[in-house]
């Protein structure tokens, strides 16, 4: 701030931002003690009653699994716009595993550390100049740009790649070529994506405390609706709470103190709204660190209070529940009629039909890889084919690129007209989230095809490879259609929740505010702590309205065109041979069945394989170590340095080698969703002067006159491979139609065991973190119920 002031302003700054970080921290912190108790209550209860959900029929890694160990997500070179310069510069860009951006000078350098690492909570990429000056325009009242109008803003190349931040500072990047700016986009979303996933859900008390204590607090500034700033860690969540009422004032303060030209004010509205941000961050993670000490030192005597009268509790808390239903529903019904129950049906469509598409894509590009995977073992059934072909199936939920055209069809989302109505900021809250389910769910149905492939390896070896794949897939894709249906009926009950609860109390807050406090002298004393007025007026708001909800999705399972199943028996345990299995850890395919790591020396370990593979430009000609704006151009600017890929002995991206040179079975290139069109197009085949792949095509066109091969063409009809469960669609509608029955495949047991949901009123809810509001879920949880994926037919 000094770099644009004198010190006496930005002195008067820094107070002014000290204070108001101060004031949020001290209401926050009030509230978290209030809701860190409500929490450990619900967390003991619900340990004490045990009352559950669906059991799922996919297994799930387990909580320690790590399945990116050892493993970058992608690398390569982009130029770079550095502020301090005003100069572009080619950057070696790494994301490894944790999801954060690092980038270095040169590549040759990576093994130091980074010139900057970029956590990506909060931003947005973006692909054009426009989108961005839009946003910059926005920033600074009265102030208008236009593309090409200020030196700093023009781009090296047309292939832009911008991180945007509403309080942090911009990142800059230009690709090479449409291709490469393409896979960026897709990797750099999946961090963006991954950083705003929330906070974690197994820590069943710090998670919804906090959540509830944000929410709360962000009501009593007058927002009700769904934010799109929880995201990041705690310290970043409670610095855009801070920015969120800071950023106006500082505004008003500072713009009209800016001078010099349009792009000058710009550029120091960006530094300052940086320097703020960062001294924020750093003052709410010591408040917020304060805050947690002091609770997690109350935890154990807090805990032997709720335990030693529990029953008392939950006696006292259902009594003033009834005397606050009494006054609370007849004004919630009224409303329920008039503003919400006309909404519900439209709201719900919109959010089924890109979901629906979405979770469909995910089948289809799993079943995809395994057709792949099985004309790919045609030519040379061994285990060693089979491993390289699963360390790729391995990892294809946390492929950015194989999954954007998943996460394309999500993004089609839209609530128009109803945003404004229920104050939704954007669905982008709605769209990361059916996102993160996605991958989730390719993860769970990638971890059970390896669990069951595994087994039936080691039972039955090689013989009928294809048989196999094609055994373990028809069962493994039964319980994906089950599970998808499940998560996809909890989502959108999930999501209208958060699009009506914080409609339904910033309109009934006004007429009960002045009655809810009498209820608080029902409460005794002693348990005053665990039994709160405000949440129990929530939970009231919550159960008025979750009937006509539940009753919206159970028509909505009905409807063909979702491949939603009817909801009849809650099923447990239908499985167990399966469940047996998601005991064992992860199998390591490349240590069990290929030698080839074996052979190539110590120095090959310690080698970082790369999720998303290289994008090599023939013939390229090297960038300069810095180039200035006017001095740059498509044909300067090459993806990667090859001498310095080679010459490296940690070669981050021996993912990209290894798929170049992978051995003579292999016919099909990896396949990638279309980035423009949602169609799959291939990775880059192996480097032009690996001449053994003209004998691979000799030997797969002499394979298939002799009926070995597998032909694209005759694939519904000759090869009965995998490709019989892909479920077909409707060509007019694009709809999905659901798969057929099918009969247990011959050594498998799946049989069912059933019992009828339980069901309880008083049943505490049960903490889930949405990653944005969160509301009381228990009849969520408790009143779903699901059908037997034994016969899996889908209404």
């Amino acid at each position: 701030i000094g770099l644009v002031f004198n010190t006496t302003i930005a002195l008067t700054t820094c107070v002014c931002v000290a204070a108001r970080t101060g004031n949020v921290m001290g209401e926050f912190g009030c509230l978290y003690e209030q809701q860190y108790a409500v929490a450990l209550f619900n967390k003991v209860r619900y340990d004490v009653e045990g009352v559950g959900g669906p059991q799922p029929q996919l297994l799930h890694r387990k909580v320690n699994s790590i399945p990116l160990e050892n493993k970058s997500i992608f690398s390569g070179s982009l130029s770079q716009y550095l502020e301090e310069n005003k100069k572009w510069r080619n950057h070696f860009v790494f994301i490894p595993d944790s999801y954060n951006i690092d980038y270095y000078d040169n590549k040759a350098v990576k093994r130091h550390h980074p010139k900057g690492t970029i956590n990506c909570a909060g931003y947005k990429v973006l692909t054009s100049m426009e989108q961005y000056l839009d946003l910059i325009s926005n920033s600074l009242p009265g102030v208008k740009a236009k593309v090409g109008s200020s030196p700093f803003l023009k781009c090296a190349t047309q292939f832009p790649l911008i991180l945007w931040h509403p309080y942090a500072r911009h990142y800059c990047f230009c690709a090479l070529t449409e291709k490469e700016q393409q896979k960026w986009h897709a990797v750099l979303q999946d961090c963006v994506r991954h950083a705003n996933n929330g906070l974690s859900e197994e820590n069943k008390v710090q998670t919804p405390a906090f959540t509830d204590a944000v929410r709360i607090y962000r009501q009593t500034q007058g927002h009700y609706g769904t934010w799109e700033m929880m995201c990041g860690v705690p310290s970043q969540i409670l610095s855009n709470l801070v920015m969120e009422g800071l950023l106006p004032e500082l505004r008003e303060l500072i713009s009209s103190r800016l001078k010099g030209k349009l792009h000058e004010r710009q550029r120091n509205w960006m530094l300052i709204s940086d320097a703020v941000y960062s001294l924020v961050q750093r003052q709410c993670k010591d408040q917020y660190e304060a805050v947690l000490q002091k609770c997690e030192a109350a935890h154990s005597s807090l805990e032997a209070s709720i335990r030693t009268d529990m029953d008392q509790i939950i006696t006292s808390k259902e009594h003033v529940t009834n005397k606050i239903r009494e006054v609370v529903l007849p004004k919630a019904e009224k409303l329920l009629k008039v503003s919400i129950k006309p909404y519900i049906s439209s709201i719900l469509d919109a959010l089924m039909e890109p979901t629906s598409r979405g979770f469909f894509e995910v089948r289809d590009v799993f079943s995809r890889e395994l057709l792949d995977m099985s004309k790919n073992t045609l030519n040379e059934s061994t285990k060693e084919t089979v491993a390289q072909h699963m360390e790729k199936i391995f990892m294809l939920a946390f492929h950015p690129v194989k999954m954007q055209g998943c996460y394309e069809k999500v993004e089609k989302l839209s609530l128009e007209g109803l945003q404004q109505r229920f104050d939704v900021s954007s669905p982008s809250v709605f769209v990361q989230r059916a996102q993160i389910l996605m991958r989730e769910q390719m993860d769970n149905v990638v971890y059970t095809f390896e669990q069951i492939f595994h087994q039936s390896l080691e039972s039955q070896g090689t013989e009928d490879l294809c048989k196999t794949i094609q055994r373990c897939q028809d069962r493994v894709i039964k319980k994906f259609d089950y599970d998808s249906s499940t998560v996809r009926k909890r989502f959108f009950r999930e999501a209208l929740l958060q699009i009506f609860i914080p409609y339904m109390l910033k309109q009934l807050n006004p007429p009960c505010a002045s009655e809810l406090p009498r209820f608080q002298e029902l409460i005794f004393e002693d348990f005053s702590r665990f039994i709160l007025v405000e949440n129990i007026f929530e939970e009231v708001v919550l159960h008025s309205v979750m009937k006509d909800i539940m009753l919206a999705v159970k028509e909505a399972a009905v409807q063909r065109k979702h491949n939603l199943y009817r909801d009849s028996i809650c099923l447990s345990n239908s499985d167990p041979n399966l469940h047996l299995l998601g005991e064992n850890p992860s199998v390591n395919w490349a240590a069990k069945y290929d030698d080839s790591d074996a052979k190539c020396g110590e120095s090959q370990k310690r080698r970082t394989k790369q999720v998303v593979s290289m994008i090599q430009v023939e013939d390229s000609v090297a960038l300069p170590s810095e180039s200035c704006l006017e001095g740059s151009s498509v044909e300067d600017m090459p993806e990667e340095d090859k001498d310095e890929e080679d010459e490296d002995e940690e070669n981050v991206d021996e993912m990209a080698s290894s798929e170049q040179n992978e051995p003579a079975v292999s016919t099909v290139s990896e396949n990638t969703p279309d980035l423009t069109s949602g169609a799959v197009l291939k990775e880059e085949d192996g480097k032009p002067e690996e001449h053994q792949k003209e004998g691979i095509l000799l030997k797969n066109e002499s394979a298939a006159e002799g009926g070995l091969a597998v032909k694209e063409e005759d694939e519904g009809t000759d090869s009965q491979l995998v490709e019989e469960e892909q479920p077909s669609f409707n060509q007019e509608s694009g709809e999905a139609l659901p798969p057929p029955a099918k009969e247990i495949p011959p050594g498998t047991t799946e049989t069912a065991s059933v019992s009828p949901p339980k069901v309880t009123s008083d049943s505490p809810p049960c903490p889930h973190d949405d990653s944005h509001n969160q509301f009381p879920t228990s009849e969520v949880e408790n009143e779903e119920e699901v059908s037997s994926p034994t016969d899996l037919q889908p209404t």
